[in-house]
């Protein structure tokens, strides 16, 4: 067991280096910083500090940078100042790592008797830290054990490139002594952002309230404080080759403009005051709030093959509405999850379904998928197929569609998999072909009734 759980205490003597003093100074080191966080997690951060240099070559370092870095990234600009040579030292201090260092060197024991209070120190030599403290003291070798004994290891140095901050080191090269003001720019991951909608359904009156959060999450390591932050929608090429899910939501795409910033094909959204984006946080700021937009509740049942479902199948619950600047949002939308309530009967807003959407541009028709139907329902049934030749099958179908509501609902109903040269050569209700293999209809159904919907397909291979 390590001797640095438990009672074994650890101190750390500093015999003043330049270094060591630097890191043990508590505070931020940072000057004026500006955040661009990206969707995809990535985050440049420029740091704008005071550099104090001589002529001719500086070592300067930069406590307070991301722990992830990505050192490739760094760029130092300034007048009078080129970068000759940089380091990243990410060893961070604590004390194990502290004890690994340790091997081979000279440590000070101080063991205090639980009887009286008495302090011994001795010296001893780090022979292993692996799995267990061994020492050696005196002709003795010794595994410190971790028994409740109080005892305190004292260090007499931080070791080299062991930080208590994350630490970026820089040889520049200056034109001129003084004081010179310099931006440190650097990419980072581990800092990203999302965003979450609430929209608040009013059915009588067939409008929605929705209020657009975004969520920064920080785990780099590192807190930027009083930061300007830029927030940018889209999806930049990081150089990776991840999966991309798309939330399937999106009716047809909008084709509006506004104002909002661009960034090449992405939009801004700058947040209007300095927030301190602290290590191993989240934190939710208000981008977007909505009152009134139209809004509708409707029910989609969607047949993916022709085949018969031996129960009856509930219909997706359905919530459309628009994104255009008239009878819309607004707004374009980025990325994120909708979660959607309904008041009850008592007025207290209740949660009914979430789903995510993809980025929306401005005008967008929207269909918000949140839950099973509990009172409508949709049973298939293959009436006939019959085989007309080799590569030809004519199949009837049938779409008993059931509202147990006390009101007159209206069901889309879809046929899915219309593979091949697929004809309907009759129907008991006009439907519409939206693509080549997918028709739908609009099925009214009565209050307390049932709809019957015939389809008859003919297929050919």
């Amino acid at each position: 067991m390590r001797a640095l759980n438990g009672a074994c205490l650890l101190t750390l003597a500093l015999c003043a280096g330049p270094a060591a003093a630097q890191d043990a100074v508590l505070g931020n080191a940072q000057g004026d910083v500006a955040v661009t966080i990206y969707n995809n997690g990535q985050s440049l951060v420029q740091d704008d500090r005071q550099l104090a240099v001589t002529r001719g070559r500086n070592r300067i370092e930069f406590p307070d940078v991301s722990a992830r870095i990505r050192p490739e990234t760094v760029t130092l600009s300034g007048p009078g100042i080129g970068i000759v040579e940089q380091n990243f030292d990410f060893d961070l201090l604590t004390p194990d790592k502290l004890m690994d260092k340790a091997v081979g060197q000279q440590v000070t024991l101080i063991r205090t008797n639980p009887a009286t209070g008495v302090e011994r120190s001795e010296r001893a030599k780090v022979l292993a830290a692996n799995g267990g403290i061994v020492l050696q003291i005196g002709d003795r070798i010794e595994v410190l054990r971790d028994d409740g004994l109080p005892v305190r290891t004292v260090f007499d140095r931080l070791p080299p490139n062991l930080r208590a901050r994350p630490t970026l080191s820089v040889t520049v090269d200056a034109t001129d002594a003084g004081t010179v003001p310099a931006r440190l720019s650097y990419l980072t991951p581990n800092l990203g952002w999302t965003a979450d909608y609430v929209a608040l359904f009013d059915a009588a009156k067939g409008a929605m309230d929705i209020q657009g959060w975004v969520t920064l999450t920080n785990s780099t390591g590192t807190t930027f404080n009083n930061a300007r932050t830029l927030l940018v929608a889209g999806n930049p090429n990081s150089g990776g080759s991840g999966f991309r899910q798309l939330a399937g939501t999106m009716d047809s795409a909008g084709t509006e403009s506004s104002n909002r910033e661009r960034l090449g094909d992405y939009y801004l959204y700058p947040l209007t005051e300095r927030t301190t984006i602290a290590n191993a946080q989240q934190k939710q700021v208000s981008f977007l709030d909505v009152k009134g937009a139209p809004a509708r509740s409707t029910y989609e049942f969607v047949n993916r093959w022709l085949g018969s479902s031996t129960d009856p199948v509930s219909t997706a619950s359905v919530l459309r509405f628009s994104t255009s600047k008239q009878g819309g949002l607004g707004d374009q939308l980025p990325a994120g999850t909708i979660r959607a309530y309904m008041r009850d009967a008592r007025g207290d807003p209740q949660f009914i379904g979430e789903n995510r959407i993809d980025h929306t541009p401005m005008g967008s028709a929207m269909s918000l998928r949140t839950g099973d139907a509990f009172d409508v329902k949709v049973q298939t049934t293959v009436v006939s197929r019959t085989r007309k030749g080799d590569s030809r099958w004519v199949t009837k179908m049938k779409y008993v569609v059931t509202n147990a509501r006390p009101d007159t609902v209206t069901v889309l109903v879809a046929q899915d998999g219309l593979y091949g040269d697929v004809r309907i050569s009759d129907e008991s209700l006009k439907g519409e072909r939206v693509s080549a293999d997918r028709v739908e209809w609009q099925v009214p159904v009565k209050a307390n009734g049932k709809t019957e919907l015939t389809a008859t397909f003919d297929t050919r291979y």
